[in-house]
């Protein structure tokens, strides 16, 4: 049993290092895509199956990078080798500690090379690019900032020129291949190209360009390279290992590579085969120079590089303490001129605050006060030693104007730092020095510290005593018009009431002189006469219910509001310009809501509203000759927070030219009218938070199928149940 139990124990760890083993088996490397993908796949694929039929316990696998895939690749351990090219084997070495162990031999013209340089090219018709010394201006492709063969070996030349092409050519691109530069310049949209060795070789031979169409810029053909250069040449393209790379497994992929040989052809496409690591400082030295990562920080000389090289120690510490010696004196100077710089921001600040009409000042989170400037002291009276340090709600803000006490808890300017809120307070009373208050309007924001946190708050306030005398006076001004309004309308229905006033009282004479008659003759008949007397009486009181209307109407209003039901102040309007709608010929329909909820209103100011909003519609219903003259005026409910009263006619409507302006003063459709009715009557409405409004109308009439006529709607707030909400109100 036991041995049963090894076996398996044995085939379980076998398949667990079968799997473990199948998981290594493939190998990336990481190949620089210079000329695009599908070339760099066709020309290393052959090499990536030469090492897996040479190691056949690993697969290798090509895996195409382009310049801005390779750092993060590398970082993130994506690949296991890594093929680029010089410059950016020498940043990933220093960036992410990778190591070379063979160096590629290119094959020309049957010839191993392991050395390459860079080429500046233009097209052969442009005569005016010769030498280096003609580039400055003209626009230049490179293959990418990265690529050492295709920019940053041409850059180099130019720096030893005391060129900078950043700052010297009108532009630079970056095309991303070799083959995409060769064409830019070939088809003119580039003046200079730089790519490296071999590249427009190879492609003449493919037949993608002709050499004759191309010009070489700085050349260089005399060292023995057989391809013509423009650049110094350096070592060619390492096979590095990563970091994570087992040093066994490296061996044994350089061991590989160094046996491969030229008649290997399963491996080798289009280059020699390998050699042993070349020394890359010449590279090193190129990046140095153009201050090029990793040596983008890199001083060229030092003071203290100078000082180990040439004085002894004596000297270099010497030389320390008089470094040190001016940076105390430097220092101190900086925080000389910070202390006076300072103080010139605080007499800035002073000025600028105390400069300001409104009043200011700043209050920390335990409500005392900080600051305040001159125009606070003018206003309260309150001098700087009286607020400064001192709680500033109960010496400004103690009490409401009643004279009931104001709770520093349901203080706005306590609020604003406690919540983290800006408020803007319209209506408050400040109390001054001598006890006296006065209305104000006041800012409270929130004041924070260099860190975000809040320590207080800030107050411009502002005192609004002129401002609310104006606002009283506004509204006395406005009352006073709106009763000349009505007056103006009880003068235009003057003969309406004197017509109707005059039946009863006719009717009153009549009857009286027929019951003197009757007491003269002597024939009285009881029953006869009592019915005379009660016609008396009945047109007596009618007399006096238009008469008690008419003095409701043009008295002064009261500035108490009751509250009301709409239904019946229609009724009152109604009955009194009845004589107004029966000489008009005008139909009126009363679609009242009973369930209408009561609202608190001003009754004269409402009365007023309705009975101008129906001697509108009135005069607007002269122009129909044909047909009925249809008024109607309902009343429902709005939700359940309001009530709408809508007078609807049927007469030519309004014209589309001063709708947008029919509730400015002195617009009107009316040739005699001074345009202040609905003004006035907005005006009413909105300051008992309701709002006055032309509604659309179609089918205005629903008898006569006419889509003329005019909707006017308003509505009005309904009482509230709580009782202090419209006191507040």
């Amino acid at each position: 049993m036991k041995t049963y139990l090894f076996i398996i124990i044995f085939i379980a760890q076998t398949m667990t290092a079968i799997t473990v083993n199948a998981e290594d088996q493939v190998i990336r490397i990481g190949v620089l895509s210079h000329r695009g993908d599908e070339v760099t796949l066709k020309m290393w694929s052959p090499t990536a199956q030469y090492l897996t039929k040479t190691l056949s316990r690993y697969q290798f696998k090509i895996v195409p990078l382009d310049f801005a895939e390779i750092d993060p690749t590398v970082a993130s351990g994506g690949i296991d080798f890594l093929l680029v090219n010089s410059g950016i084997y020498v940043n990933m070495e220093v960036r992410h500690r990778i190591s070379r162990i063979v160096t590629l031999n290119n094959r020309i013209g049957g010839v191993p090379l392991n050395v390459f340089g860079g080429v500046i090219f233009t097209r052969k018709a442009r005569h005016d690019l010769r030498s280096l010394r003609d580039l400055p201006g003209k626009k230049l492709i490179a293959v990418d900032e990265t690529s050492l063969g295709g920019f940053q070996m041409a850059w180099g030349v130019m720096h030893e020129k005391k060129m900078n092409p950043y700052h010297d050519m009108s532009s630079i691109v970056f095309a991303g291949t070799h083959d995409k530069v060769v064409q830019a310049v070939k088809e003119g949209r580039a003046d200079v190209g730089t790519v490296r060795t071999g590249i427009l070789e190879k492609m003449s031979a493919n037949g993608d360009i002709s050499l004759e169409d191309f010009k070489i810029i700085n050349a260089i053909s005399n060292d023995g390279f057989p391809y013509i250069h423009s650049t110094s040449l350096y070592p060619e393209w390492p096979f590095s290992k990563l970091k994570h790379t087992s040093n066994q497994l490296a061996q044994k992929v350089a061991v590989a590579l160094l046996n491969m040989k030229y008649s290997h052809t399963l491996g080798m496409n289009n280059y020699e085969g390998w050699t042993v690591p070349l020394d890359y400082q010449q590279v090193h030295q190129l990046f140095k120079n153009l201050d090029l990562p990793p040596y983008e920080m890199h001083a060229k000389f030092t003071l203290f590089d100078a000082i180990k090289q040439y004085w002894k120690g004596i000297v270099a510490i010497l030389f320390f303490l008089i470094l040190l010696t001016i940076m105390s004196t430097l220092v101190s100077r900086l925080n000389a001129q910070l202390k006076k710089s300072k103080q010139s921001l605080e007499y800035q600040h002073n000025l600028i605050l105390n400069s300001v009409c409104d009043g200011i000042y700043g209050v920390d989170v335990s409500g005392n006060c900080t600051f305040m400037n001159r125009s606070m002291e003018k206003i309260t009276g309150w001098k700087m030693e009286d607020m400064v340090n001192n709680n500033q709600h109960n010496l400004l803000h103690h009490t409401h104007e009643d004279g009931s006490p104001h709770k520093a808890e349901e203080c706005p300017v306590y609020l604003t730092f406690k919540d983290n809120q800006p408020r803007f307070i319209k209506d408050d009373v400040f109390w001054k020095k001598e006890g006296g208050s006065f209305p104000v309007e006041y800012s409270s924001t929130p004041m924070k510290d260099h860190r975000g946190d809040t320590i207080g708050s800030v107050v411009v306030f502002r005192d609004i005593s002129e401002k609310k005398t104006a606002e009283e006076e506004i509204l006395r001004h406005q009352k006073e018009v709106a009763h000349m309004a009505r007056l103006n309308t009880m003068g235009e229905m003057a003969s309406g009431i004197a017509h109707e006033i005059n039946q009863p009282l006719t009717a009153i004479a009549t009857n009286s002189f027929a019951c003197i008659q009757m007491l003269e003759n002597g024939s009285i008949e009881t029953d006869k006469l009592i019915d005379i007397l009660e016609t008396i009486g009945v047109q007596a009181e009618h007399s006096g219910q238009i008469i008690k209307q008419l003095r409701q109407f043009v008295r002064k209003e009261q500035p108490e509001r009751s509250t009301i039901n709409l239904n019946s102040l229609i009724e009152q309007v109604v009955l009194f310009i009845k004589p107004e709608i029966k000489r008009a010929r005008v139909i009126l329909h009363k679609n009242m809501d009973s369930q209408i909820s009561d609202v608190l209103v001003q009754p004269i100011q409402i009365e007023q509203v309705v009975l101008n909003l129906l001697k509108n519609s009135i005069e607007a219903l002269q122009s129909v000759s044909e047909g009925r003259r249809n008024l109607t005026i309902s009343t429902a409910m709005v939700g359940e927070n309001a009530v709408i009263v809508s007078v609807e006619d049927n007469g030519p409507g309004i014209d589309t030219s001063i709708e947008e302006g029919l509730f400015v003063p002195f617009v009107t459709s009316k040739e005699n009218g001074l345009g202040l009715g609905l003004s006035i009557s907005r005006g009413i409405i909105e300051s008992h938070q309701g709002k006055l409004y032309l509604d659309s109308c179609v089918n205005c009439d629903v008898n006569t199928g006419s889509e003329k006529g005019t909707i006017i709607r308003f509505t009005l707030p309904i009482v509230s149940p709580d009782p202090m909400e419209n006191i507040n109100e």
